[in-house]
């Protein structure tokens, strides 16, 4: 892999030893915001349960949910790539925004202009302290890694990713591809 710089709009991919974690056991993490602060995140590849009109029963429409990650799992968040419709987005990068003005996007999916392929929705987030990530990568629990996806990766995002990411990292990680998600069950 390249040394790049953390940044927002990059992706962390769970390393294999971090097995035990059940948050972020093979997750793949786009990073919305990273600054002197700390950083912010969304699991995107761990969908849950329900769906958004499980949560929000005046939306007809059955968009799937995912863990956005531990903190404030009780708040929903959206990541979105049609930031003229939604104002008040924050850019994250090449097309890519976060949040905006809700109701707009309720009264959007109501009136059928806004698909899964447009929006994901979250429960929760990830969160880092300052210095807090930088060290999580000294230390190997996340590879690092551009989205080469860009905005397409709202749609192309499934659960198979981590895998995917495994088999296109080669070398030992590729035997990682395959092994079971809890390593008791082999």
């Amino acid at each position: 892999m390249p040394n790049i710089k953390l940044k927002k709009g990059h992706l962390l991919i769970a390393e294999p030893s971090i097995i035990g974690d059940l948050s972020f056991n093979r997750s793949i993490i786009l990073i919305a915001d990273h600054n002197n602060e700390g950083s912010i995140g969304f699991i995107l590849n761990k969908p849950l349960d329900f769906t958004l009109q499980d949560l929000i029963p005046e939306i007809e429409i059955p968009f799937k949910v995912y863990n956005g990650g531990p903190v404030e799992q009780d708040n929903l968040y959206y990541i979105h790539k049609i930031p003229e419709l939604i104002p008040n987005s924050v850019k994250i990068s090449k097309g890519l925004y976060w949040g905006g003005d809700f109701q707009k996007v309720t009264e959007l999916i109501q009136n059928d202009k806004l698909n899964s392929y447009d929006i994901r929705f979250f429960l929760g987030y990830s969160g880092w302290e300052t210095n807090q990530l930088t060290s999580e990568l000294r230390s190997n629990t996340w590879i690092l890694s551009e989205n080469n996806l860009h905005k397409s990766i709202i749609e192309k995002v499934n659960t198979s990713l981590w895998k995917d990411k495994m088999l296109e990292l080669g070398g030992n990680y590729s035997i990682w591809s395959n092994a079971p998600e809890n390593p008791s069950y082999n």
